[in-house]
């Protein structure tokens, strides 16, 4: 298989920005829902015992970890700083709201998340 489809340049940047893009559409599907229901979801981060003032700082905190990681991770030269921040979001979102008590099955797909962004910050530049 010397000239493999997957050896053409041009279809693995497709593939490489499509992948990229794909895996993103979890975070950016996340954000409305927080940006227009920010006071039911700081209740919620609350709920879970982080005092009222802390929890909208994170919320904020966590919207601005998803815009710029999604952005940086689909179109950035910097895509290990896309990288960094999704995963700034998704390991405490993950022990504070899926560990206690558990969500098998939200834990184990952040962890296949948590697992791609880990193998994509890694990833020499190609």
């Amino acid at each position: 298989m010397k000239n493999s489809i997957f050896k053409n340049k041009s279809f693995k940047s497709f593939l490489d920005f499509f992948s990229r893009l794909s895996i993103s559409a979890i975070f950016i599907s996340a954000i409305p829902g927080k940006i227009n229901g920010f006071e039911r979801t700081v209740e919620y981060i609350s709920s879970k015992g982080i005092p009222d003032p802390i929890s909208s700082i994170l919320l904020v905190g966590a919207i601005i970890c998803l815009i710029l990681g999604s952005g940086f991770f689909i179109f950035g030269e910097n895509q290990k700083i896309g990288s960094f921040f999704l995963l700034l979001f998704l390991i405490p979102t993950t022990i504070i709201f899926h560990l206690f008590p558990l969500h098998q099955r939200a834990v184990l797909m952040n962890l296949g998340l948590i697992g791609g962004l880990i193998i994509s910050a890694l990833r020499e530049p190609t």
